[in-house]
């Protein structure tokens, strides 16, 4: 049966049994799947006929409460929910994914629980993205004070502070938290319950020696720094990325173990405050699923501001003498000994499994112990979802989000569509950043695709040449039977900004010739992409300025 999804403004609820009252009210006069906040002062339900809803305004008017502005949310089919449970969805972690969930799900009328362990945002806004660029910025700040390009500019920068960097992060992060996160939880109506939750069968979980249950419940446990498995290491005072970002004094020298996302954006950090960095990494480039000349325009970004970087490197063994840590490589058969005031261990994450006792609810887990889910975010489990880091799919915020409000609508019967993560852009907020969506040259050439490519050197890009910034690449990868845009790949400042209008390329399947033929604004990096395009047919170096 077809139902109307509505919303209602109520003034007067003021507890939950004005929120009974409420929901008794409106089911004597057929409607259906009520939800009622006193909180938000809001209702959802659903009903067959649009005539209805006056009926159900006038059962809402008899409890004493004034009904007020109604909105058609949508004419979708919906499974009905059962009240046998709890709660309609429970919700395991408080991060992206999570909140994500919890507000989809009210949206549909839904009773909804998140219970959170730690610290109410999980990973992005206090302990990831947010402290980690804001950080960033203040580095960028630095370096350019003392190393600005520009001649006739006589600028200068004193020692960093890192601890009132830290407590302005901190202020930072604790503003957004509360914004973005705390105060969701009122305006929105759903239940936050402290604790670790743990599973004790298929449809219930025990937190803290409470039991409760719930019709579906949605893992969003995220994930935590990965510790590799090197002799020596757990003995030594190492840095993960949660405990180097409330360092409160800058080291005189940083080793960092691993070239990845997170161990480039925080080397580059403290290098940029004052620290000398060490990158050590096992496999012979950094970025070694990207495409060779992304992975070769950074390492010489960084190591063209200073930083050392180690490749092919096999730590074979870590120890600390004093405050001085070592760690002792093998290089080509060469043992070396890097020396350091600080240990940065940025090798990888794992998911946040450990606890939950998934195997007692039928979850299977991965070789890594993550979540197993298909294409609807649905474990082995029918009625338990999983989203976000703990499936260990791209380790993104927005992929968490997007999966948190995916598995909510498929879980509460509004959806049966699969989640597709094909078009995920990456961005690495280093200085160039590195971005990148769609596929590379060799996973175009596996997938069977007769390829064509443009590479275009950022020394080629007017917006670079002006900021004299000019190391870096525009890399694009395309059919070349139909010239479909199948890979954009850049290194570049403001790579993370540029590449969204390369994953409009990549998704809605435009081709070369539509890059080619559209106008980019002159002085600005996105103009790369249209060079890029260009490139294709022509020598760009031999165009005027704005000739494309």
């Amino acid at each position: 049966m077809k139902l109307e999804t509505c919303r209602m403004t109520i003034q007067g609820m003021t507890c939950p049994d004005c929120e009974d009252r409420v929901i008794r009210a409106m089911n004597s006069v057929g409607a259906e799947n009520v939800s009622a906040s006193y909180r938000k002062g809001k209702a959802v339900f659903q009903v067959a006929k649009k005539d209805a809803i006056e009926s159900v305004k006038a059962a809402v008017g008899d409890t004493g409460c004034k009904p007020g502005n109604i909105e058609i949310i949508s004419g979708e089919s919906r499974i009905k929910m059962d009240r046998t449970g709890d709660y309609d969805l429970l919700i395991i972690g408080s991060g992206a994914s999570a909140f994500s969930a919890a507000i989809e799900a009210v949206g549909l009328g839904a009773k909804v629980a998140m219970v959170e362990r730690g610290t109410v945002g999980g990973t992005c806004v206090n302990i990831g993205c947010v402290p980690s660029k804001t950080l960033l910025r203040a580095g960028e700040i630095n370096r350019l004070a003392r190393m600005n390009p520009f001649a006739g500019l006589d600028v200068s920068a004193g020692p960093a502070d890192l601890m009132a960097l830290v407590d302005q992060k901190n202020e930072l992060v604790g503003k957004m938290r509360q914004d973005k996160y705390v105060r969701l939880i009122d305006e929105y109506g759903f239940e936050l319950i402290h604790g670790g939750a743990k599973f004790l069968d298929g449809n219930s979980v025990e937190v803290d020696g409470r039991r409760m249950t719930a019709k579906n419940f949605l893992i969003s446990t995220g994930a935590a720094p990965a510790l590799p498995d090197i002799e020596g290491l757990k003995k030594v005072d190492y840095l993960t990325s949660t405990t180097a970002l409330e360092l409160k004094e800058i080291p005189k020298r940083l080793a960092v173990i691993g070239s990845g996302y997170v161990a480039m954006e925080l080397g580059q950090l403290f290098h940029n405050l004052g620290s000398e960095v060490t990158f050590i990494q096992r496999s012979a480039r950094i970025l070694k699923t990207y495409d060779p000349e992304i992975s070769e325009a950074a390492a010489k970004a960084l190591t063209g501001q200073g930083m050392n970087l180690i490749t092919g490197a096999l730590v074979e063994r870590v120890d600390q003498v004093g405050a001085i840590k070592r760690i002792h490589i093998a290089v080509n058969g060469e043992k070396r000994i890097i020396e350091a005031e600080q240990l940065l261990v940025a090798a990888g994450r794992k998911p946040n499994t450990a606890d939950l006792h998934p195997d007692a609810a039928g979850v299977k887990l991965g070789s890594q112990e993550e979540i197993l889910v298909d294409d609807f975010l649905r474990t082995s489990n029918p009625d338990i979802y999983a989203a976000g880091d703990v499936t260990m799919g791209p380790q993104f915020v927005y992929v968490a989000a997007y999966e948190g409000r995916a598995a909510a609508r498929v879980a509460l019967g509004f959806s049966k569509q699969k989640i597709d993560l094909r078009f995920v852009p990456g961005v690495v907020f280093t200085n160039p950043s590195i971005a990148t969506v769609g596929l590379t040259e060799e996973e175009a050439r596996k997938e069977g695709y007769e390829v064509r490519t443009s590479v275009l050197p950022l020394d080629a890009v007017p917006r670079a040449i002006v900021n004299r910034e000019t190391t870096g690449v525009f890399k694009l990868v395309a059919d070349a039977k139909t010239w479909k845009v199948l890979g954009v790949h850049l290194v570049a400042e403001n790579g993370g900004d540029v590449i969204y209008a390369g994953t409009l390329a990549v998704k809605y399947g435009l081709t070369v010739r539509d890059l080619q033929e559209s106008l980019a604004p002159y002085l600005t990096m996105a103009e790369g992409l249209k060079l890029a395009a260009l490139t294709f047919d022509k020598n760009v170096s031999k165009l005027s300025c704005c000739a494309g």
